[in-house]
């Protein structure tokens, strides 16, 4: 979900250039806007995500060796993506003696700095997984810099940029370019 601000940004588009482009796509029914406790955006409806993955089929039948480098790509992204959901696990909890689930309050460095480590580690094989994915597909460039972007803020302190909703976090940012594998690809999450 996303306001017209943060489409703007993210495509690259002026703030009245991607208004005008949500409202053409709200009334082709590919998107609805919905508010809840205060915040809202636009989110894809069915009928969106459909026409989304017709317009990506088309466009990866259109690049040589596309679907096979996309796929590979692929491959070499599930291991990290399982690394990634575990260092975010790892992040929220840090178990005590008494409470397996305890929530993580960043008050131990150490347990913290593992995890970082983790993130940066990450951080290095997702510029090569990009770098594969851009040299068929263009649109897929940036996720490694935006990765890069919060891990620096969350190494900075700001822990809200592991895992943080509403920021442009480690997790938020794996999480699309997870999206966009899935829905370049044809598949569904568990696929």
């Amino acid at each position: 979900m996303a306001d017209e601000a943060a489409v703007a940004e993210r495509f690259g588009v002026g703030r009245e250039r991607a208004g005008e482009l949500l409202l053409d796509f709200q009334a082709f029914g590919w998107i609805s806007w919905s508010e809840f406790a205060g915040s809202g955006g636009w989110s894809m409806t069915a009928a969106g995500r459909a026409e989304n993955e017709r317009q990506l089929a088309v466009e990866l039948q259109g690049v040589v060796d596309g679907e096979e480098t996309v796929r590979a790509a692929y491959e070499v992204f599930l291991p990290l993506n399982g690394r990634l959901q575990q260092a975010c696990t790892d992040w929220q909890l840090r178990p005590t003696p008494v409470d397996s689930l305890a929530f993580n309050d960043h008050s131990d460095p150490a347990w913290d700095k593992v995890v970082i480590g983790e993130l940066q580690a990450l951080d290095q094989q997702l510029e090569s997984v990009v770098g594969r994915l851009t040299g068929v597909l263009d649109r897929f460039q940036g996720y490694d810099r935006r990765f890069s972007r919060a891990l620096g803020r969350a190494v900075a302190g700001e822990v809200a940029w592991v895992d943080g909703t509403g920021v442009d976090s480690c997790h938020t940012v794996w999480f699309e370019l997870h999206e966009d594998l899935l829905a370049t690809l044809g598949l569904q999450r568990g696929d």
